[in-house]
């Protein structure tokens, strides 16, 4: 009895200890997952903090370019503003120039209108003076 009670307690000697064991092996996993899961949270602190500079920096980017094709489609706008401009002057003194040219060769048509009316009137009075003459002559003879 004395050998199974000595052998009792070893068990529970071997069993506490082994328990202790059990239970500091147990703290240290602990404590390695609660380092690996700050290393895990420090990583993805750091990932999201590189995304974020990534995704800042893209829409700097984005914003510059957009910035300079705005930029540039003023000024194209202007350019094509001046040339507008400067075409409708063109077109208007080419019109100018044309009503100014259009009144002349009325003006001169005009002229011309009344020299002929003239010439054909004094050419009708020569025509029936000869016929006259001739008539005349043609009487008296």
């Amino acid at each position: 009895m004395a050998r199974l009670g000595s052998i009792r307690k070893d068990m529970v000697i071997l069993e506490k200890s082994e328990f202790a064991n059990l239970r500091a092996e147990n703290e240290k996993m602990k404590i390695e997952l609660d380092q690996i899961k700050q290393q895990l949270m420090n990583e993805t602190s750091k990932i999201q903090a590189d995304s974020k500079l990534d995704i800042n920096l893209e829409r700097s980017r984005v914003t510059d370019i957009f910035t300079d094709q705005e930029r540039k489609l003023m000024e194209a706008t202007t350019e094509f503003h001046k040339k507008d401009s400067s075409t409708n002057s063109v077109i208007s003194e080419i019109s100018n120039k044309i009503d100014t040219e259009i009144a002349s060769i009325k003006t001169v048509m005009e002229s011309n209108k009344l020299d002929t009316i003239r010439y054909l009137a004094a050419s009708v009075f020569t025509c029936l003076a000869i016929a006259l003459g001739f008539y005349r002559f043609w009487k008296q003879m």
